[in-house]
C-alpha cells in the first residue's frame, strides 16, 4: 500500500511544476556580435556615470540624494542595454535581473566613493 502510494505520489509531483514557457531561456546562445553590444553598452552605461560623478554639484548635497540622481541620469543608457538583450531574444525576466545586478552593483561603489568624498570634505582634507 505503501509503494503503491509513493508511486502516485511520484508520478503527480511532475504535474505541479507548471512550467513558465514565456519566461523559460532555452539554452540559446548569444553571437559574438551581440556579446560586444552588451559590453559596449556596459561601458557606456559605466562611462555616463563616472562623467556624472565629476560634476562638483554632487558633492554640495548628501551622499546618497547625489548617488540617487547620477543613476537616474544614467538610466536611459541602461535601458539601451535592456533592448540589445530583447533583440537577442533574451528573456525579459533574465535581461531584468541582469540589468538590476549591474544598477545595484554601480549604486553601491557609486555610494562608496560619494561617502568617501562626504567623509573627506567634512574632516577639512580637501
Amino acid at each position: 500500500m505503501k509503494q503503491v502510494l509513493f508511486l502516485v505520489l511520484l508520478l503527480g509531483s511532475n504535474f505541479l511544476y507548471a512550467k513558465d514557457v514565456k519566461n523559460e531561456w532555452h539554452r540559446t546562445t548569444l553571437s559574438d556580435a551581440t556579446i560586444k553590444k552588451i559590453q559596449q553598452a556596459q561601458i557606456e552605461y559605466k562611462k555616463c556615470v563616472m562623467t556624472e560623478m565629476q560634476k562638483k554639484g554632487y558633492l554640495k548635497i548628501e551622499s546618497r540624494s547625489a548617488t540617487d540622481a547620477i543613476i537616474k541620469q544614467c538610466e536611459k543608457v541602461l535601458s539601451n542595454m535592456r533592448q540589445v538583450y530583447l533583440d537577442a531574444e533574451v528573456p525579459a525576466v533574465i535581461a531584468d535581473r541582469h540589468l538590476k545586478k549591474m544598477r545595484m552593483t554601480i549604486t553601491r561603489r557609486v555610494l562608496k566613493q560619494l561617502m568617501f568624498a562626504e567623509a573627506m570634505n567634512k574632516a577639512g582634507v580637501r
